[in-house]
């Protein structure tokens, strides 16, 4: 799917921001629809197939990281991991912190600039593999011990079966897994999932490895693939193979 065919839902409470954004997401080829409150989202997600949820957090009655975690834990796959962008109030790092332990993909402070969320809704939509696929595009598989990271699909497998990741969780994985025994800092992390969308001095890295390590390793206090380098970053520790076939 293009980005442009992409089609964006915007819950928030305020209808001049909603109609704001939609204006101009829609001026830039995106298709828009609009909630105000939760109730509001599940009927919109019901009705139609939706890319890509904006998501303010402070709202009346059930507030944006509710929300948030709702989604994540449905059972349905295509809403659990429907990518979730939230947006928080100013200076509220411990939102933003929340907003990623919900398993949200990102998050931007208000107030903010649309073409700085139209940049972030175009980053994660191209991560979350929402472009054009190509019927004989060669699978890229990445293995690691009874683990198989598939990038073309953006699945993940182990020993138990396959483990939902969102976006952000699985851009980190493979950033890490790419780099087999090579200590990464928390500035090469950033660049390497987020690039220019990052902020100086962003927790979100420690957030997502707890979260990573929650979902693949055995014992998350005593992590065995993804290590911690006392002032330097984190390391994937094991061996990792890549290999290549068509789909």
């Amino acid at each position: 799917m293009s980005e442009k065919a992409a089609h964006i839902l915007i819950v928030d409470d305020d209808r001049e921001i909603r109609d704001l954004l939609s204006r101009f997401l829609e001026k830039h080829g995106f298709r828009c629809s609009q909630a105000a409150d939760g109730r509001d989202m599940r009927r919109q997600l019901a009705d139609a197939r939706i890319d890509l949820i904006v998501l303010d957090v402070m709202m009346p009655g059930e507030t944006g990281l509710q929300l948030c975690a709702q989604l994540r834990a449905d059972r349905n796959t295509a809403l659990s991991r429907l990518p979730v962008i939230m947006l928080t109030a100013a200076g509220e790092e411990t939102d933003r912190i929340v907003g990623l332990e919900m398993g949200a993909d990102d998050y931007l402070p208000k107030p903010f600039s649309p073409r700085e969320l139209l940049a972030r809704i175009r980053a994660v939509l191209r991560r979350g593999g929402h472009e054009a696929a190509h019927a004989n595009e060669p699978v890229q598989m990445l293995m690691f011990e009874d683990w198989r990271i598939d990038l073309s699909a953006r699945r993940v497998a182990g020993p138990a079966g396959e483990v939902e990741l969102s976006t952000g969780e699985f851009d980190l994985l493979v950033a890490l897994a790419e780099r087999p025994q090579r200590v990464l800092s928390r500035d090469q992390l950033l660049d390497l999932t987020k690039g220019r969308s990052a902020q100086p001095f962003d927790r979100s890295i420690d957030v997502q490895i707890g979260r990573l390590r929650r979902k693949i390793e055995s014992d998350p206090g005593q992590p065995r693939f993804v290590t911690t380098v006392r002032g330097g970053g984190y390391m994937f520790a094991v061996k990792v193979t890549r290999e290549t076939g068509l789909a």
